[in-house]
């Protein structure tokens, strides 16, 4: 395996961004349990786009204006929506210590969501994977996938010590309400910068 790979990918999934934040917003809501399957759900949702990249479905978002702000748009209003349900504490990501009804399906759900819904992605992968494909490999698409697995094993691994971290945590905060309301307007920016980053995005 390519070491520079495995430097570069850890980087970019370590650095903050909307599967993070999403996560760790899981943990401090429901514990460790959901923390690890917002992971799984992440995960999931870059799946597509990997296989966008691969396929070169990506081509499609890069050269078509409609297509690319389509999806933008659509992730733009998820991010919106999630950033006022976390604000008004009525979403399935709540930090008051309450119990709540969101299920398995519905954290996965929206966790494949914000990632699915995010065409940069596609593009990104797009542009990364070739870099580490050189010309002589007898089989790119083989090696390609065998790296996308890796940046997805990756991503559910560093994802899921976020949102333990944040599960940790959580006892400290359900306790203090102000911290409760410091914490929840906090994601509630965070979810709305993140759709305000990808509204101005271009191709």
């Amino acid at each position: 395996m390519n070491i520079e790979f495995l430097i570069t990918t850890l980087i970019i999934v370590a650095s903050p961004g909307t599967g993070t934040i999403y996560t760790l917003a899981a943990g401090l809501s429901g514990g460790t349990r959901a923390s690890v399957v917002a992971a799984f759900g992440c995960t999931l949702g870059i799946i597509p786009h990997l296989l966008a990249a691969i396929s070169g479905l990506a081509a499609l978002l890069h050269t078509s204006a409609v297509a690319f702000q389509a999806l933008k748009w659509l992730g733009v209003a998820y991010l919106l929506y999630m950033a006022w349900s976390m604000f008004l504490e009525k979403g399935i990501l709540r930090i008051d210590g309450a119990p709540t009804d969101k299920s398995t399906r519905q954290v996965i759900g929206s966790a494949i969501l914000i990632n699915l819904l995010n065409p940069k992605l596609s593009i990104f992968f797009f542009a990364f994977l070739p870099q580490f494909v050189t010309p002589d490999q007898t089989s790119p698409i083989m090696l390609m996938l065998k790296l996308s697995l890796v940046f997805m094993a990756l991503t559910f691994i560093i994802f899921a010590a976020y949102g333990v971290f944040a599960a940790y945590l959580r006892r400290h905060i359900v306790s203090n309400p102000t911290v409760q309301s410091w914490m929840r307007r906090s994601f509630a920016t965070a979810f709305g910068l993140l759709a305000a980053q990808l509204a101005l995005a271009s191709r």
